[in-house]
Order: structure tokens, then C-alpha cells, then sequence
């Protein structure tokens, strides 16, 4: 039988992720109000080797296994669903790298997230785009060979940190006839000619994150900096976006656990003709549903992340991750909406942390794989048809998400 219960090293990781989960917790507004994580708490986080616990130690990572990334991201969550966003780190840089780049590249690209100053550094993901191409599949934003250089013109939308990056790993159209399967990926650094910051956009939750775009005019990428994807470059980013996806089904986890949580310690002390109101049946069922979505999403999280750390058939990992990211994105919302229904008009105000976690769930729910995007990996899996990267990622043509 697997077992999926924390080893000593994996408990003992928690405990102390635990602890600045709660600080996360007792400093939640704060974090809000300043638009990101402040620096002291970017620094433990480093220090606790936060950014890298899942690549692997040949690329320059810690090599703990998503497994245990996955267990320490609810962690975090449950303190602040946002402040994964805002610790400093490659986040999903660093796993677009370990999927597409060499091991050469990969060492040189996450190195500086390794050193003493890593906390003040980002790394981020242009995926998305602001509108789609009407007269074929595929990318706005193109790639084109001048010499020995690529060039790439276009521009980016919903990027996480686009304002803090110190190196994006850019999604561009290299070949217009082949739609989903001509694309390439460029490692852009910031201040390279031709790269424009855009103004960070304000978003409805996940404050601690910062969002917003990049315009590319004529940025000159040298070939070491394009990631081939290995073998099959379009499977590379298939299993780049179901791991990142995976990521955000576990702090979509924890932010359902601190959901439920506080709505249970709320309906407990919360009295109405005489008694709690968690005594009520509609109540205490809710509640009991709830805290079943919570054990059932960890549950499917926890089997798809051991998935890839066991290396299962490639096609098991991506059905049961298809699994995990869909229900997490659904039991997220549930546990934020009940929330802030059971505790009434006090949900709404913002003495209450219930009403942040269901504004973030909202906003967490288009972040890496959006559930309409995992459901159909496990149409298509189960079904044995083609893994069209046109229906399996998110667009501009179906729903574009914030990387």
C-alpha cells in the first residue's frame, strides 16, 4: 500500500514551514495592504531553501521531490494563499527551466537563485497574451532566426512578478504553420534592448503577487538561450504546466484549509437562539462536506506529485495531476464561498480574513491550468486521444491564466 504520511525529514520541514505559516497568518493584512512579502520574511524563506526544494540537485536544486514541494506550498498557503507568489525564487521559471532547458542551462539560469541574495530575486513565465491570432493557432508573440540570433516582437499578459523579474523564460511562435506544436522558449534577462516592462495590473485577490505584462520590440536572443525541450519539446511543456499546476493545487489546498478552519472556529462561538450555530444541521453538514473536499484534494495532490517523483508512466502523472488540479481549483472555491457564507455580513468585511481567501480562491482558480484545461488532460488521456496543446493549455482562443 502507498502511504503518503510526511517522513521524519518531510515533518520536520513542515513543522518549521508551519511556523512561518503562521507568522504569514498573523501578518496577512500587512502583506496586503504593501502589495508583497516583506523582505524578513523573504529571507527565512530563502533561507529554509524554499525556491528550490524541487529541482533536482544535478540542475543546482534541492532535490527534495515534488512530493514534498507540494506538502510545503499548503503550508505556506494556509498562512497567506498569495505569499508563495511573492517569496523571491524562480518559481515557475524554475520548473520551465528544469523541463526545457540542459542541465548546462539549467545550472548557469538557477544559480542566482541559490546565492545569499536569491530572496531579492524573481524569475517569472510569459505565457499569455492579451488577445489571440485570428488568422491561425498559436502565439501572438513571434520568434524569428536573423543571423545568429532570434528576434522576438510581440507582447505578454497575466505574468506573476513581470515587474520584479530578473530573467522571464518568454513563449513565442517559431513556426506560424504548425500552430500549437511551432513554438520555441527564450530566456530574456531584464534590461536586455527591446524589453519593456508594462505597468503591474490591479487584480481582484493574491495581493502579495505582483501581475502584469511585457512588450518585446526587437529583443536579440542568442541561441544558448533557447530551451529546446529536449526530445519532444511540446510534451516538455505539457509536463512544465501540469507540475507548475500542481504547485497551485496545493496552496489552493491550503488556502482551503485555512478557509475551513476559520469558518469552524467562527461557527463555534457564534451563537444564535441559544447555542452555536454550528449546531444547526445545515451548518454542521456544510462543514463536514467541506472538510471532506479539503482530505480528498490533499489526498489527489499528494498521489499526482509521488506520480512524477515515482516515475510512473507519463500518462498516469498527467491523469491523475489532471485530477488533483481540477478538484483543487473546485474545492477552493467551495471552502472560500461557504466561508464567507457561514460567517454572514461579517464574511464581507474585511475584519475577517474569509472574504481574502475567497477572493483568492476566485483568482487562483485561472493561475497555472484552469479547471477546464485539467478536464480536458483526463478527457483526452482516458480517451487515448492526441494531447492537443491547443485544448490542454491555457489561450488566448479558450482562457488565458495567470503564470
Amino acid at each position: 500500500m502507498i502511504s503518503f504520511a510526511p517522513n521524519d525529514d518531510q515533518r520536520m520541514m513542515l513543522d518549521a514551514v508551519g511556523q512561518l505559516g503562521k507568522t504569514l497568518a498573523s501578518r496577512i493584512r500587512e502583506i496586503e495592504k504593501l502589495g508583497g512579502v516583506p523582505e524578513d520574511l523573504r529571507k527565512t524563506a530563502h533561507e529554509m531553501g524554499l525556491g528550490l526544494v524541487a529541482i533536482p540537485e544535478a540542475l543546482g536544486g534541492n532535490g527534495l521531490g515534488l512530493a514534498t514541494a507540494v506538502l510545503l506550498e499548503e503550508e505556506i498557503a494556509a498562512g497567506d494563499p498569495a505569499a508563495g507568489f511573492g517569496f523571491g525564487g524562480p518559481a515557475a521559471m524554475g520548473y520551465a527551466i528544469a523541463e526545457l532547458g540542459t542541465e548546462a542551462q539549467a545550472k548557469a539560469l538557477l544559480a542566482p537563485f541559490a546565492a545569499a541574495d536569491g530572496y531579492a530575486r524573481f524569475g517569472a513565465v510569459a505565457w499569455g497574451e492579451p488577445k489571440a491570432h485570428r488568422e491561425r493557432a498559436g502565439l501572438v508573440t513571434t520568434a524569428t532566426k536573423e543571423g545568429g540570433a532570434w528576434v522576438l516582437r510581440g507582447e505578454k499578459a497575466y505574468v506573476a512578478n513581470a515587474d520584479r523579474a530578473d530573467a522571464f523564460v518568454v513563449f513565442a511562435q517559431i513556426d506560424e504553420s504548425k500552430g500549437w506544436e511551432g513554438l520555441g522558449a527564450f530566456v530574456v534577462r531584464k534590461g536586455q534592448p527591446g524589453l519593456s516592462i508594462l505597468s503591474r495590473s490591479t487584480t481582484l485577490g493574491l495581493d502579495a503577487a505582483s501581475f502584469g505584462g511585457i512588450a518585446l520590440d526587437g529583443v536579440r536572443v542568442d541561441d544558448a538561450d533557447r530551451l529546446l525541450g529536449g526530445a519532444d519539446f511540446s510534451a516538455a511543456v505539457l509536463r512544465f504546466f501540469v507540475k507548475w499546476g500542481l504547485v497551485i493545487a496545493a496552496r489552493e489546498v491550503g488556502l482551503a484549509r485555512a478557509a475551513f478552519d476559520t469558518t469552524q472556529e467562527y461557527v463555534s462561538t457564534r451563537k444564535a437562539f441559544g447555542k452555536p450555530i454550528g449546531h444547526f444541521q445545515a451548518v454542521a453538514f456544510t462543514l463536514a462536506d467541506r472538510a471532506m473536499d479539503v482530505e480528498g484534494a490533499r489526498a489527489l495532490v499528494m498521489r499526482a506529485a509521488w506520480a512524477w517523483d515515482a516515475a510512473v508512466p507519463e500518462k498516469d502523472a498527467l491523469l491523475a495531476s489532471a485530477f488533483a488540479i481540477a478538484q483543487a481549483h473546485d474545492v477552493a472555491m467551495r471552502c472560500g464561498d461557504d466561508g464567507v457564507q457561514l460567517h454572514g455580513g461579517a464574511g464581507f468585511m474585511r475584519d475577517y480574513a474569509v472574504e481574502k481567501y475567497m477572493r483568492d480562491a476566485k483568482q487562483l482558480n485561472v493561475c497555472g491550468i484552469p479547471g477546464g484545461c485539467a478536464d480536458q488532460l483526463a478527457a483526452a488521456v482516458q480517451m487515448k486521444r492526441p494531447l492537443d496543446l491547443g485544448l490542454l493549455l491555457p489561450t488566448s482562443e479558450s482562457q488565458s491564466a495567470f503564470i
